[in-house]
């Protein structure tokens, strides 16, 4: 009896044993399945100009903020590389369930075809797809012997000064076949030639010594300055051709009342003489019947 009792007693310990053993199991797997399902908190993004914060979002498949620990960096790299605006990008995972993704995007050199294009940093053509403006136009072809050095040389040029370009115009000479000229904003034109593209950079400088004045800048060769015309001088014309238009209008009007007036007196006193007319036919016309 005593050795069946001890049995008994062994096999409700191992059993309830067995049975903490599997509770703390069920535990930890249910702590476990918690934090792998645990979603990303937040997302900081820096680097991008072009692409916006919800863009880099969508892009790199991350905008649903899923599991956290499920989410590789890798993978999001991978994805964000897909994009032809995105040269490199960054991922880091950080405590607190939050992800760092650092961008570094491609310079955009020039837009072609109507706006609908752009030519990129790496040399490659792609769509307009984000409705880029602030970027010069370019005017016409570039020859294939050239196109690459332009783009290189192109993306050396400072953003502030970039933007200040309307258009470029390839325009190749016997002696210089990577020359262009750019059509700035404030009126001046830049000639430059792509082995002497970092000049542009001083741009700011050349146009604050023109002072008040429109002039060509000639950096390709011999690095002078032409003065076309005195910008106050455009604005006086300016203000003078719309005071001659305004004047011009007002005589338009002043003439255009006085022949209204002329015709109505003229209508008025070819009917009182038509009147007086009628008048005297009526007279004569009686005074002969009172005769007959």
């Amino acid at each position: 009896m005593v050795a069946e009792k001890k049995k008994k007693r062994k096999l409700k310990f191992k059993v309830k044993n067995i049975l903490i053993l599997l509770a703390i199991i069920l535990i930890f797997v249910g702590v476990i399945y918690y934090i792998l399902q645990l979603p990303i908190n937040n997302i900081y993004i820096t680097g991008n100009n072009i692409l916006s914060d919800a863009e880099v979002i969508d892009w790199a498949k991350v905008d649903d903020y899923p599991s956290f620990l499920r989410t590789s960096s890798k993978e999001i790299e991978n994805n964000l590389s897909n994009n032809n605006y995105i040269e490199d990008v960054d991922v880091n995972k950080q405590f607190g369930n939050k992800i760092e993704i650092k961008i570094k995007e491609y310079k955009v050199v020039a837009l072609i075809n109507n706006d609908t294009q752009v030519i990129l940093s790496s040399g490659d053509i792609v769509s307009n797809d984000y409705g880029l403006s602030d970027v010069p136009v370019l005017c016409n072809s570039v020859s294939d012997e050239v196109f690459n050095d332009f783009v290189k040389k192109f993306s050396k040029i400072n953003n502030n000064v970039l933007r200040q370009i309307s258009q470029i115009e390839y325009i190749p000479v016997d002696v210089d076949n990577m020359r262009f000229l750019l059509y700035m904003d404030d009126g001046n034109l830049v000639y430059i030639t792509l082995t002497k593209i970092n000049k542009i950079n001083k741009y700011n400088d050349i146009k604050d010594k023109l002072e008040n004045k429109i002039g060509t800048i000639y950096l390709d060769s011999g690095d002078y300055v032409e003065v076309r015309k005195d910008r106050g001088a455009v604005n006086n014309s300016s203000s003078d051709t719309s005071n001659t238009e305004s004047n011009n209008n007002q005589n338009s009007v002043d003439s255009n009342q006085e022949t209204t007036t002329d015709t109505t007196n003229n209508q008025d006193n070819n009917g009182s003489n038509d009147a007086t007319d009628g008048n005297n036919v009526s007279s004569n016309t009686n005074s002969s019947n009172e005769d007959n």
